[in-house]
């Protein structure tokens, strides 16, 4: 009875820290600015939790037997010839077969919600989407189609409502984004932190891809492949506003004349062209700045 009581408790402690640790997980964060990223965060609590559960089970074992279970010190005698418990066995090789197997399962539903395509995938576009806020209590307003450019070292996004090109990516809040992403070089990575999407662009094809942003403000796009010597400088704002502040912008954008974007991958290049290449290493020549009718 002892011993029960000893474990149960033991049970409870781990459950509630394990608990905790998860809710904790969701301000790791940025604020979640998209429906995907609701289900992301959903998952990665989940995963936390169990890690959590694991982590502070083995660690107590090893320190609870270290200290009441040690040899003695001048004790070189083999432990006791026990056979192999049948129950135990099965236990501990069930459980983590069915913890693996429920994991599997719901990352697998949750990257199809999130729609996001592999290279197995890609190579036998297009395919059908799921709209991932079906299960977020969320309804989208009608489509925003935005295509996507990317290039070394640049994004530009050009919206075919009204032929308006930008390097600000502009988004209505709750409204879902259709995108089509198309890369003109190498591989790039179209990857928004606040919204937990990420999608590999691949070059000659023409992936389509979407998710519903949340929560006004401005967040970061970031190439998560490296794409040569000034990725880290393709970089882009995203404007998620109202509706009707975003068809306010598209109107006014759709007035302006293109012109050149600043960009900094090409005005390093080119201050680095008129020393005398003291850096003795190569790069790609970035692409021409973009011609645009908005930029940040």
């Amino acid at each position: 009875m002892k011993r029960a009581i000893t474990l149960g408790a033991i049970a409870i402690f781990l459950t509630i820290a394990s608990i905790w640790m998860g809710k904790a997980s969701y301000s790791w964060f940025p604020p979640q600015a998209s429906a995907e990223a609701i289900l992301y965060d959903d998952l990665f609590s989940i995963l936390t939790a169990i890690g959590t559960f694991i982590f502070l089970g083995v660690t107590l074992a090893i320190v609870f037997n270290i200290i009441f279970y040690r040899a003695g010190r001048y004790d070189t005698s083999d432990g006791l010839p026990i056979e192999g418990n049948i129950r135990l066995e099965i236990l501990w090789t069930v459980t983590p077969l069915l913890i693996v197997i429920g994991l599997a399962t719901a990352s697998y539903q949750t990257y199809d919600k999130m729609n996001l395509h592999g290279p197995t995938e890609i190579a036998s576009l297009p395919q059908v989407i799921e709209p991932a806020y079906a299960d977020t209590g969320i309804i989208a307003e009608p489509m925003t189609n935005v295509e996507v450019d990317s290039k070394q070292w640049a994004w530009v996004f050009r919206y075919p409502e009204k032929n308006v090109t930008s390097t600000e990516l502009h988004l209505p809040v709750n409204q879902r984004a259709h995108f089509q992403l198309r890369s003109q070089d190498v591989i790039h990575g179209f990857y928004i932190p606040a919204f937990r999407v990420k999608q590999d662009i691949i070059p000659a094809k023409t992936i389509d891809f979407e998710f519903t942003p949340i929560l006004e403000g401005k967040y970061r796009l970031r190439d998560s492949q490296y794409s040569g010597t000034y990725f880290a400088a393709m970089q882009a704002d995203v404007v998620v506003e109202s509706p009707e502040d975003y068809q306010a912008w598209l109107t006014k954008a759709a007035k302006q004349t293109p012109t050149p974007a600043p960009n900094q991958a090409a005005s390093e290049y080119a201050r680095r062209q008129q020393k005398e290449d003291s850096a003795g290493w190569k790069t790609v020549v970035p692409a021409p700045a973009p011609m645009v009718n908005y930029h940040s």
